[in-house]
């Protein structure tokens, strides 16, 4: 074979080795696409997504599903063919792998924060679903966790409930820190507290200790601290579970929070229409933005929704592209979404709230 064929060759087969190293190799992206939509209403996996006992509860007709975004793994990174891929379908969204896990998060630590924060969102839900159907919620500040090698370890452990501080009683979460930074750094600090082992007793004993409060190590002004995170914890009258698993995050707040009073109700919310959305909610009933809202319409489309509730501070960036038969309805609150739900069993879609560019 001749030298300059043998050249060519080669360099041919370095140049396509060089191509197939630059599309095969890892890229800083990651990929978003529509995930499962699940009716608040019904049953997942074979049993009721929100289970409620103690309480009478009632039949419920249509849907009230919350959506769900996918999301390529923390440990994953798309290389130049699937990212190129993803871009030209329009059913998928390609973003910084950074956007949905920041540096030095690891797949356990994204994890375990989608899991803490799928907890709250559902504990808020619970609670804004009983204030608006005025049935007394009660609570109490707890240690949600101690700071390990903090001046607390050994003295106060997560459950522990706080009733004092310096004998100034505690209502909510942050007078804890307000009455320990009143302290100079080394000065003691005495809490009065019931013991999460005692917490289900008729009149449990409280106990009294005292820790010395160390200097702040975090940014900003320096200040006295025990190394505690205090939290709050709500007694429900009756027993509220929601069964949901393989799903993170805090957006299906909102929908949790529907079913929940749709099932303590007489009556259908939706008047037997389908009806998806997303949105945090709050303690107080505000629903907050979430993530992913053009996959979740289209999600929601293509599983037979009709309406979208949509967090007001979604709205415009959803309404650039609405998916074709879903009419998106604007809410603030858990009030808004009340309302919108009452238009829609009466047929008053003209009066509802729409989402604009």
């Amino acid at each position: 074979m001749p030298r300059r064929t043998v050249t060519l060759l080669a360099s041919s087969l370095v140049l396509i080795a060089l191509l197939l190293v630059a599309l095969l190799a890892p890229t800083p992206y990651a990929e978003m696409s529509p995930g499962p939509t699940v009716n608040t209403l019904g049953t997942y996996g074979g049993a009721k997504v929100i289970q409620i006992t103690g309480r009478q509860t009632y039949p419920t007709t249509g849907h009230l599903n919350m959506t769900t975004v996918r999301v390529t793994g923390a440990d994953y990174h798309m290389n130049l063919v699937e990212s190129v891929l993803g871009w030209l379908r329009h059913d998928d969204k390609v973003v910084e792998h950074d956007t949905l896990y920041p540096k030095g998060q690891t797949a356990e630590q994204a994890d375990q924060q989608n899991a803490e924060e799928f907890s709250q969102s559902q504990d808020s839900a619970k609670v804004a679903a009983l204030e608006e159907l005025k049935i007394p919620v009660q609570s109490r500040v707890i240690v949600a966790a101690v700071v390990k090698g903090g001046a607390a370890e050994g003295v106060l452990h997560a459950g522990d409930v706080v009733k004092s501080v310096d004998g100034h009683t505690v209502s909510a979460a942050d007078q804890v820190a307000t009455f320990v930074t009143k302290h100079q750094p080394g000065q003691p600090v005495t809490f009065t507290v019931v013991r999460a082992a005692d917490t289900k007793k008729k009149n449990p004993p409280t106990h009294q200790v005292t820790i010395t409060t160390r200097t702040s190590d975090d940014t900003g002004p320096k200040r006295a601290v025990v190394g505690i995170q205090a939290g709050v914890e709500h007694l429900f009258p009756f027993t509220i579970d929601i069964r949901l698993a393989d799903v993170g995050g805090p957006s299906a707040g909102m929908m949790f929070a529907l079913g929940i009073i749709d099932e303590l109700t007489p009556g259908s919310l939706t008047g037997g229409q389908f009806v998806a959305g997303t949105g945090t909610i709050d303690d107080n009933g505000n629903v907050g933005p979430i993530g992913g809202i053009s996959l979740k319409t289209i999600g929601a489309r293509d599983k037979g929704a009709k309406f979208f509730l949509t967090p007001a501070d979604n709205c415009e960036e959803a309404a650039k592209d609405v998916p074709g038969g879903l009419t998106l309805v604007k809410v603030k609150t858990l009030d808004d979404a009340m309302a919108a739900l009452k238009d829609i069993r009466a047929g008053h879609l003209s009066a509802l709230p729409s989402c604009t560019k």
